[in-house]
Order: C-alpha cells, then structure tokens, then sequence
C-alpha cells in the first residue's frame, strides 16, 4: 500500500466519525432537557450543531447530520413533524454546506455567515411550511414563526462563533492534517 492510500483513509474515517458524532450530538440535543425554555415552546441547540458540521462537512454528510439526524432526534423522542425536519434541516445543511464551500473562497467567515444566512430562511420556510401541513392550520405555524427565528438566529451566531473566533475550524482542519 502506498502512502497516499493510508492517508486517504484515514482522512475519510476522520470525516466519517466528525459526521456521526455530529449526528449523534442533533439527536442528543433533540431533548427538551438540553433545550432553553421560551414562552410558547423550547430553544434547541440543534441549528448549531447542523451549521458547525455543514460549514466542516461536504454536503453529502451535512444532509445526513441536519436531516436524517434530525428525523431520528424526532422519531425517538417526538415524531410528529419527523419529516419535516428531514426536509427542512436537510436542505439547511446542504445550503450551509455548498455555500460555505464554494462562494468568497478567499474569505471562509464571510461565506459561513452569509450560508447560514440563506440557510435559516430555509430552515425557517420548511418548518412554517411543514407545521401548517402536519398540524392542517396555518395559524399554529404562522404564531411558531417568531420562535423559528428566534433558534435559527441562535443556530447561526452560535456556530459563527464556534468555528471562527474560537478557532474550532482551524482545530478541525488541523486535525485531518495529522498523519
């Protein structure tokens, strides 16, 4: 075996693992105890754990992270709108992803933010869509509006300040490039 090959492998069973700690770590905080009370629901930690892996991750494991992780925190502990979150976190992830990747290469901070950006319009559309779909009433989702916002605004600061001023990027990356 060549060197190149080990190196490879052991840079995708790095990406592998960061993927499934990452999606074990959404359905963890899927919990109402890891949640912060507000009036008229909970402020999930989960937006920021699905914008720190999508920012890290390739879109393909960020889909898995933010949707399937998702579906699964909802399916064990609350499955009505499971499907939602597949969808709606799904797209997120991939959105955060691919943005982050490919525009303002030059300018890493500059690209996350505005990928979480358009990735919490997304994220928020998909639940006010998705809630007036699994509850059949507009208004339940329309009155949610203001607490969709509210966690994925909290989601993007909080990975934003994750990964760039606490460094947890640049510990990432430094991490993959240990051989």
């Amino acid at each position: 075996m060549s060197g190149k090959t080990i190196s490879v492998r052991r840079h995708s069973v790095a990406r592998l693992t960061s993927a499934a700690l990452f999606m074990g770590m959404n359905i963890i905080l899927s919990l109402s105890v890891f949640s912060i009370p507000v009036p008229g629901g909970h402020l999930y930690f989960c937006d920021a754990v699905i914008n720190t892996a999508a920012i890290l991750l390739d879109p393909a494991a960020a889909f898995a992270v933010g949707g399937i992780g998702s579906f699964l925190g909802d399916f064990f502990f609350y499955p009505a709108p499971m499907f939602v979150s597949l969808v709606a976190h799904g797209l997120q992830a991939v959105i955060v992803s691919v943005i982050s990747h490919r525009i303002f290469p030059r300018k890493p901070a500059l690209a996350s933010s505005a990928a979480v950006l358009v990735g919490s319009v997304v994220m928020v559309a998909g639940y006010t869509f998705g809630r007036a779909w699994v509850y059949s009433t507009p208004e339940y989702a329309v009155i949610k509006l203001p607490f969709e916002f509210l966690q994925a605004g909290f989601g993007a600061v909080v990975s934003i300040l994750l990964l760039y001023p606490m460094r947890l990027k640049t510990a990432y990356e430094h991490i993959l490039r240990i051989r």
